[in-house]
C-alpha cells in the first residue's frame, strides 16, 4: 500500500512507509524530533492522522514496523496474536476502533475479552487518533486484575508503591522511609527499593531487611530490590526471600540486550520465583518498567516513533503475567520528553496503550530537574491517571529521590488522590491498617503525632530489624 498520500488545503503530503505514517501522527515530543521522526508541521502530523484513520487495522499484522527476521519482540507480538480475539474488531479501520473503543459496545467485559487479539501497534496507532479525555475514558474501562499478597486492579481502588530509596543503602534510614510510608497507608502494590549498588549481597541484605519487617507486623504486601534480573536468579537460588522479580524492558530485542536481557532469561526468572510459591492470593511475581524514549536512547528504535517502541514494550510484559508494570514517564529526560505538556500526554497514553493490552498499568509520574516541568505538572497527571483508573502510583519521602535525584510524588499525594476521588487500598492492605488501628472510623488514614504509642511500637520493630 505504501507510499502513502494524503492532500490537505492544497498541499500533497507523502509518506514512505507505515511507520512514517505512524511517527508524523504522534504529538509533538522532543524524542522523536531528535530522532528525525517527527512531523515538520502540524500540517503534516494532521495529514498522517487522517492517512492512518482510513488504515485496517488488520494491516499491522501485514506489514510489521520491525522486521520478523531481525526481531524476537516482533515474533512474539506476531506468533501469540489471537484472531478469535481480533475478530469482533477486525474489519474495522483505526479511525472506526477509536470510534469503538468510545461507544456502549467497548465495556469493560468487551475490552478484557479484546485484549489478546491486539497488537501493540494497534493500540498506538489508535492513541494517536485521540484527546487526552478519549484516552482516559477508553482505559477507566479496562479490568485488570492482578494477586501475590495483596489484589490490584479492582474498581474504586488504586495501590501505591513505596519508595524508600537511599544514597547508600543504609538499612535503618530504609527501613525508616518504609515506616513513613505505611503510616501513610502505602506501600499496598509493592514495597520496592532501587539498590545504589546493584550486586547480589547487597540486594540479599535489603532483601533480608524488607522480608524481616514484613514479617514483624504480618504486613500483607509484596517486597522487591529492583536488582537485575540476573541478579535475581542467583539470589533465588541462593535461598533469599524473593518475592516480585524486577526488570527494566524495551520494545526491540536490541534495546532488550541493552539492558542485558531477552525473552529467555525472563522466562526463566518467572519459573524460578513461581517456584518460590511465596504469594498469598494470587502468583503474579513479575514487575516490569517501561518508558518512553529507552529503545531510541539504546539507538534500538528501528526507525520507529518512540511512543509506539513503547507500547511494544508492553508485549513482552504481557507475556510474563506480572504483578505490576509502570511507566517511568518522565524520569528519562528532557531530550525524549521536554516539558509538563508532553510527559502528560505520554502518561496517559501509555497508561491507555498498557491497559488496552491487558496489563496492570502503573506510572512513575515524575521529571527530571532539567525538564521544562514541575510539581503542578504532576499534580495534573496523577489526578488524571486516577480518574483513568490506574493500578498504582510510585511515592516516595518528601517526592524528592534522594538516591535516583529526581522528582516524584509524596506520601500525602497518594492519601490526596484516595480521599479527593473516593478510591482505597488494595483490601487486604485496608484491613490490615484497620488492624493496625491506624484508620479512623469514617476510613481516613489517622494523623499520629511522633509520640503515639503506635508510631512508637513501629518504629522499635524497624530498628530491631534493620
Amino acid at each position: 500500500m505504501a507510499p502513502y498520500r494524503c492532500d490537505l488545503g492544497g498541499e500533497r503530503h507523502v509518506f514512505a512507509d507505515l511507520k512514517q505514517v505512524m511517527a508524523a501522527a504522534s504529538p509533538l515530543r522532543s524524542g522523536d524530533q531528535l530522532a528525525g521522526l517527527a512531523a515538520a508541521s502540524d500540517a503534516e502530523r494532521v495529514a498522517a492522522r487522517s492517512v492512518l484513520a482510513d488504515l485496517p487495522l488488520k494491516l499491522f499484522l501485514a506489514e510489521p514496523l520491525v522486521p520478523y527476521e531481525e526481531d524476537e519482540v516482533t515474533r512474539l507480538i506476531l506468533d501469540g496474536h489471537d484472531a478469535a480475539a481480533f475478530a469482533p474488531v477486525s474489519h474495522l479501520t483505526v479511525g472506526e476502533f477509536r470510534d469503538w473503543l468510545l461507544g456502549y459496545e467497548a465495556t469493560p467485559e468487551a475490552l478484557g475479552a479484546l485484549a489478546g487479539g491486539l497488537t501493540p501497534e494497534m493500540v498506538a496507532a489508535v492513541s494517536k487518533l485521540m484527546r487526552a479525555q478519549d484516552l482516559i475514558a477508553v482505559a477507566r474501562k479496562c479490568r485488570v486484575v492482578t494477586a501475590f499478597r495483596t489484589t490490584l486492579g479492582l474498581p474504586g481502588r488504586i495501590g501505591s508503591r513505596l519508595q524508600p530509596n537511599h544514597p547508600t543503602d543504609d538499612l535503618r534510614g530504609i527501613a525508616v522511609s518504609v515506616l513513613d510510608g505505611l503510616l501513610y497507608g502505602v506501600g499496598d502494590a509493592v514495597i520496592g527499593i532501587n539498590p545504589a549498588t546493584d550486586s547480589v549481597p547487597n540486594a540479599i541484605a535489603l532483601m533480608e531487611m524488607l522480608d524481616g519487617l514484613r514479617q514483624t507486623y504480618d504486613i500483607p504486601a509484596q517486597t522487591c530490590v529492583l536488582t537485575h534480573v540476573t541478579n535475581a536468579i542467583e539470589i533465588m537460588n541462593r535461598g533469599a526471600p524473593v518475592d516480585l522479580v524486577f526488570q527494566s524492558v524495551a520494545g526491540s530485542e536490541a534495546a532488550n540486550r541493552g539492558f542485558g536481557v531477552d525473552l529467555a532469561i525472563l522466562k526463566e526468572a518467572r519459573e524460578a520465583a513461581l517456584g518460590l510459591k511465596r504469594g498469598t492470593v494470587g502468583d503474579n511475581v513479575m514487575y516490569f518498567e517501561t518508558g518512553q524514549g529507552a529503545a531510541l536512547s539504546a539507538e534500538a528504535h528501528h526507525g520507529v516513533d518512540q511512543q509506539t517502541m513503547e507500547a511494544r514494550a508492553y508485549a513482552v510484559a504481557r507475556a510474563f503475567k506480572p504483578m505490576i508494570v509502570n511507566t517511568v514517564v518522565g524520569f528519562i529526560g528532557p531530550e525524549y520528553l521536554y516539558d509538563g505538556k508532553q510527559i502528560i500526554r505520554a502518561g496517559l497514553e501509555d497508561h491507555f496503550c498498557g491497559k488496552l493490552l491487558g496489563l496492570p498499568m502503573g506510572c512513575d509520574v515524575c521529571y527530571t530537574n532539567h525538564a521544562e516541568a514541575d510539581q503542578d505538572d504532576m499534580d495534573g497527571l496523577m489526578t488524571l491517571l486516577a480518574t483513568a483508573g490506574l493500578t498504582f502510583l510510585i511515592a516516595v519521602p518528601g517526592a524528592d529521590d534522594i538516591m535516583l535525584n529526581y522528582q516524584s510524588l509524596s506520601f500525602h499525594d497518594v492519601l490526596y488522590v484516595r480521599s479527593t476521588l473516593g478510591l482505597k487500598a488494595a483490601p487486604e492492605f485496608e484491613a490490615w491498617l484497620e488492624r493496625m488501628d491506624m484508620v479512623a472510623p469514617d476510613g481516613r488514614i489517622r494523623s499520629l503525632e511522633p509520640r503515639d504509642p503506635r508510631v512508637a511500637r513501629l518504629v522499635d520493630g524497624a530498628a530491631r530489624v534493620a
